[in-house]
């Protein structure tokens, strides 16, 4: 694999937007949290080389660079997804590009279904481990630059961070459920079948995305925290459909909450 593509996107990032050792990678309908940086820079997608362009509803497809307290955060609006047509390695391409941006924390965020009964719609769920149903972006001929061929994930979710998140939603008296992602390739919802086995299997809430970023991210030897959004009950949880529109409905009237569990955390990163 040549990583001379992330190199040049590494180094479009840090020309135009300056530095940041702290990245955050926003999830369906999350993007407010943006506008909370102080002194922000953004750059489209399109104007980053390589970078795929983001086509799912809620990705706004850029990139900002700011501050949260005194710590300098990059911002991703918008990830790429298997569901779109992308490559496992477009998928993670930009986490890649961050890693030799000098980013060694990364923080993800999604909207997911709850599959875990004790769950409701508008709270958090902290994912202490995850289960994976899309195609793993290490297939292929290892980059010993990135990492080594076969990395370890019995802690892909720092335990550290996760210690702290914990730490600031009790003090902010925000409801953060600890559980088990597990992540599909979509873009069609999961069937009440599906649910059920699942739950079997030990996941708590389902989505379309994360687990690669995840697995790319601890291969190039980062600390990984992620956070999903319930938006929404997984199908058959609840006796009626599910639509996209209530995922992005969801994620705004979360926006509040959110920004505030998510700028607490950064700020208490590495104190």
């Amino acid at each position: 694999m040549d990583n001379n593509r992330h190199i040049d996107a590494a180094e479009r990032i840090k020309s135009s937007l300056g530095a940041a050792d702290t990245a955050i990678i926003l999830g369906s309908g999350l993007g407010g949290l943006s506008a909370r940086l102080e002194n922000a820079a953004s750059l489209s997608y399109s104007e980053i080389p390589g970078f795929p362009v983001s086509t799912a509803p809620g990705h706004a497809g850029r990139i900002y660079c700011g501050f949260i307290g005194t710590k300098a955060v990059y911002c991703l609006s918008g990830r790429f997804h298997y569901y779109e047509g992308y490559s496992p390695d477009q998928v993670v391409f930009a986490v890649r590009a961050l890693h030799c941006a000098g980013v060694k924390t990364l923080i993800v965020t999604n909207a997911a279904g709850g599959i875990n009964t004790s769950y409701n719609a508008g709270e958090f769920m902290l994912i202490s481990d995850h289960i994976n149903f899309l195609p793993n972006p290490l297939v292929g001929r290892n980059n010993e630059s990135f990492g080594p061929r076969f990395p370890d994930m019995t802690y892909a979710y720092d335990p550290l961070l996760r210690k702290t998140a914990k730490s600031v939603a009790e003090n902010l008296g925000i409801k953060l459920h600890e559980g088990v992602y597990i992540a599909v390739p979509g873009p069609s919802y999961e069937t009440p079948a599906e649910i059920r086995a699942f739950r079997t299997l030990g996941a708590d809430a389902v989505g379309m995305s994360t687990v690669p970023e995840v697995i790319a991210a601890n291969h190039c030897g980062m600390r990984v925290l992620g956070i999903s959004l319930i938006t929404n009950m997984a199908a058959g949880v609840l006796e009626r459909r599910l639509t996209g529109e209530e995922v992005i409905e969801a994620g705004k009237n979360a926006a509040s909450l959110f920004e505030r569990l998510m700028t607490n955390i950064i700020e208490r990163i590495n104190e």
